[in-house]
């Protein structure tokens, strides 16, 4: 399974370099409340900025997969809870990802899956925001394989909290424009959590 990482793994598929799918923990998906698009042709990249300093094409997660739904009549679709050590994310997979919908619809849950997707940000009628996760593959794992993410996406938190305070970060304007609220610092304690429910 492809699921990226780090820039040279990006690599050009039909003409189009791929995003590289970040590490990112459920709880700091959840605080973010701002999406961009680079570029403005209709196939530029839309990006979800991170609170720690990142934007974010697509991500890579795993975590237990504790539920699933079949929705739809005519454009069926699924959506599927992924727990990891600091929360849930909210997966889904449609007629425009059939091959995931096909997997996500095969799995018996629970089980650790690891997830390859898409972050979409929505706004609810009452104004909060929302993250749901567009399966591009996902695929089942064991615990060893669950608690080495544990371990990536920890070193991935900390290293964008480090970029971010060293000013190096070339989002760190939108942060602060974004994000004025949310101190970064504190997704240091969540990364240090997680880490203490895994054993390496």
């Amino acid at each position: 399974m492809s699921n990226g990482g780090t820039p040279a793994s990006v690599r050009k598929e039909g003409g189009f370099e791929r995003e590289p799918a970040r590490r990112v923990f459920s709880s700091e998906l959840r605080e973010c409340k701002y999406q961009f698009r680079e570029g403005d042709d209709e196939k530029s990249p839309t990006f979800v900025l991170l609170p720690t300093g990142e934007r974010c094409n697509r991500i890579f997660l795993i975590g237990t997969l504790t539920e699933k739904q079949r929705q739809g009549d005519q454009n069926i679709f699924y959506r599927g809870r992924i727990v990891d050590p600091t929360g849930t994310f909210y997966v889904m997979a449609g007629s425009y990802q059939p091959e995931a919908m096909q997997q996500l619809a095969k799995i018996e849950t629970p089980a650790f899956v690891a997830v390859v997707g898409k972050p979409n940000l929505y706004q609810k009628p009452d104004g909060a925001y929302t993250v749901s996760v567009r399966v591009e593959s996902i695929t089942v794992v064991d615990r060893e394989t669950r608690d080495l993410w544990v371990l990536d996406a920890a070193r991935s938190t900390l290293d964008r909290i480090e970029a971010l305070i060293a000013g190096t970060s070339p989002d760190a304007a939108r942060i602060k424009e974004h994000y004025p609220s949310i101190d970064p610092v504190s997704f240091r304690k969540m990364a240090y959590e997680a880490l203490a429910q895994i054993k390496i």
